[in-house]
């Protein structure tokens, strides 16, 4: 498995975003299949109950998500509800995951799901490396629910 670490409560992260070459590297299409790739193992995971069951409400989150992480690694401006919030695109995806009891457990569970994929993914290590270092890290801010039943929301 690719490195991470478990979130301590509170503890700034140090992030920054993915390489724009990852991007470039896969293109508009490479990334939406990587991304519905992603969330098809996502589906069939042990996280699943955050994502909606029918699978007509999962094709919608899986084609809005995958805009959010294309905007987010240099792509066109294609995901709308941060600019539609007023909010910084990392800001918006953290507050949207507020909602949500996010434990380091289902944190694990989803990287995992995202190596597997990545780990498929023909592109140069160094650039996988650079997104996996993004996601691992500000993965850490949306844990929200710790283990003695302590909540905690990140900020920026």
């Amino acid at each position: 498995m690719y490195e991470a670490e478990s979130v301590e409560k509170g503890k700034p992260v140090d992030w920054k975003l993915p390489p724009r070459e990852f991007y470039e590297a896969l293109g508009f299409e490479g990334m939406q299949d990587l991304m519905y790739r992603f969330y098809d193992e996502i589906y069939e995971s042990s996280i699943a109950n955050f994502f909606p069951q029918d699978h007509e409400e999962f094709d919608k989150v899986k084609e809005k998500n995958t805009r959010f992480f294309i905007e987010l690694c240099g792509g066109p401006k294609v995901y709308q509800e941060s600019a539609d919030s007023g909010m910084e695109l990392n800001e918006y995806m953290l507050r949207i995951h507020d909602e949500f009891s996010i434990t380091d457990k289902s944190r694990f569970e989803w990287l995992g799901c995202m190596e597997k994929v990545l780990r498929e993914t023909d592109v140069d290590q160094k650039l996988i490396d650079g997104f996996w270092d993004y996601l691992e890290k500000f993965s850490r801010l949306t844990v929200n629910t710790f283990p003695d039943g302590s909540k905690y929301y990140a900020n920026l």
